[in-house]
């Protein structure tokens, strides 16, 4: 990614990002609403194989699904990356209370190939999501935010590292994450994605936490703020 733009890392503790522009451009497959560059983070259980993010069985999972609560980060809070003002809030759209491979997978393909700008609810994509307006031509998006926990209101101005709201599982979303990703527009089904790297973070690399300046993890890194 040439000439990135720095944002504050959105969350604490530690995380992993299976899909990020540091592995993959574009990192979702796709450039439309603004992706081409975005990340999803997850919290995952480290000593598993596999790395799973819900602490049942893969077998449970795959039968009956995992419920919400099972999952690493879903309730986790999330913080504005940076300075600026709110331009969109919306909360309230529902989450299914489990997670469920075919009808996830379902959901997806659906979003991706029949899904109307023009008539269907944004929020079917993005579900809970705020977006912030860092500069001119530039805005942070934040979606699949925990049903009612957005905290904040369009029209108000956040500081880097305040609370905005709950990682979450709604919208078009296999399982409970962050998606975050900057952008052009405010209007998601018209933006253009931009490139974002991290001021700061640690990676733990042959049993010891090392700090980042401005960098971009990738889908290998275990990572925390």
């Amino acid at each position: 990614m040439s000439k990135p733009i720095l944002m504050q890392f959105p969350l604490k503790g530690e995380w992993y990002s299976p899909n990020t522009p540091g592995s993959k451009i574009p990192s979702h497959g796709t450039n439309r609403y603004g992706t081409r560059y975005a990340y999803d983070f997850i919290q995952v259980d480290w000593t598993r194989k596999g790395w799973p993010a819900y602490r049942v069985s893969m077998m449970q999972y795959l039968i009956r699904g995992a419920a919400l609560e099972d999952y690493y980060c879903w309730g986790e809070r999330v913080y504005a990356p940076c300075d600026g003002m709110v331009v969109v809030a919306e909360d309230g759209y529902a989450e299914n209370k489990k997670t469920n491979l075919l009808t996830d997978v379902f959901k997806a393909y659906k979003n991706a190939n029949y899904f109307d700008p023009y008539k269907d609810n944004i929020q079917c994509i993005a579900g809970n999501y705020m977006i912030i307006q860092y500069a001119k031509n530039v805005y942070a998006a934040l979606c699949h935010l925990q049903k009612d926990s957005v905290q904040v209101t369009v029209g108000q101005y956040v500081k880097a590292g305040d609370y905005v709201g709950n990682v979450g599982h709604s919208g078009n979303s296999f399982a409970p994450h962050l998606h975050f990703q900057l952008m052009d527009s405010r209007d998601i089904t018209k933006a253009n994605g931009l490139p974002c790297a991290f001021r700061e973070y640690e990676i733990f690399i042959d049993g010891l936490w090392k700090e980042v300046k401005d960098g971009v993890p990738t889908n290998r890194d275990r990572i925390r703020f």
